[in-house]
């Protein structure tokens, strides 16, 4: 059993997490690698990302995510021979209000809503979240994007806004948890700064990664689910 009754308030990663972005990267990727007569499964698309977007946000950090979009593609196509027009890099860039959030999350959302404060706490831009807002079905107390801080986690400057706002909010940093799926982005710094976490866990059935660089050290998150629904169900009971 799990009592999430001291907390006051919840932060999200949005992408990966409530948003189903593996899902939105691949059917946005899928006919530009059909073009180009690559053969490869989704799963293999996702990897080629993972491996490059960490490091175009490392090396663009002011840049918006449509851009570090368009640039990871560029690396992915020159890994793999292929052409990437500007109309593409522009396509991708541009996809992320296509990317469907999973079935479970305005309805987790919702539910976690009744007794927590909601913060969002994202490696996106402020347009492309706009996109997505009306997937998640609920009002936030904080909205924190990589265009706010300048850079991207698992850089520093999301938290440490994070810790500004929650208290503009009026609640202790020890009544706060953060809920995220990526160890990389959002475990790591979160276990760095003594912020209890909450792994949901989306890919526990595949394994691997996926789109999601690899942490370098072990991380080990406070809890652990494998879905927004079950987490709902362990922090608002019935």
């Amino acid at each position: 059993m799990t009592d999430f009754d001291r907390f006051e308030a919840m932060s999200f990663d949005c992408y990966g997490t409530l948003i189903d972005w593996e899902t939105g990267i691949a059917n946005a990727l899928r006919p530009w690698a059909t073009r180009n007569g690559l053969g490869l499964d989704d799963e293999a698309l996702l990897a080629h990302f993972g491996r490059h977007e960490t490091h175009v946000e490392d090396a663009m950090p002011a840049t918006l995510y449509p851009a570090v979009l368009g640039e990871t593609l560029r690396r992915v196509g020159a890994d793999l021979g292929a052409e990437v027009t500007a109309a593409d890099a522009d396509g991708f860039g541009g996809s992320v209000k296509d990317w469907p959030a999973f079935p479970d999350t305005a309805a987790a959302l919702q539910r976690l809503a009744s007794r927590f404060k909601l913060i969002i706490l994202s490696n996106i831009d402020r347009a492309s979240f706009a996109g997505s807002r009306p997937r998640l079905g609920v009002d936030f107390a904080a909205i924190i994007t990589a265009e706010d801080v300048g850079s991207y986690k698992p850089r520093a400057a999301h938290f440490d806004r994070l810790f500004e706002e929650i208290e503009r909010l009026g609640v202790g940093r020890d009544r706060l948890v953060h809920v995220a799926e990526s160890l990389f982005h959002d475990h790591q710094p979160a276990a760095e700064l003594g912020l209890p976490s909450v792994w949901i866990h989306r890919r526990h059935a595949k394994g691997g990664t996926g789109a999601t660089a690899t942490p370098a050290d072990d991380v080990a998150p406070t809890w652990r689910f494998t879905s927004m629904a079950e987490f709902a169900d362990a922090a608002v009971p019935a």
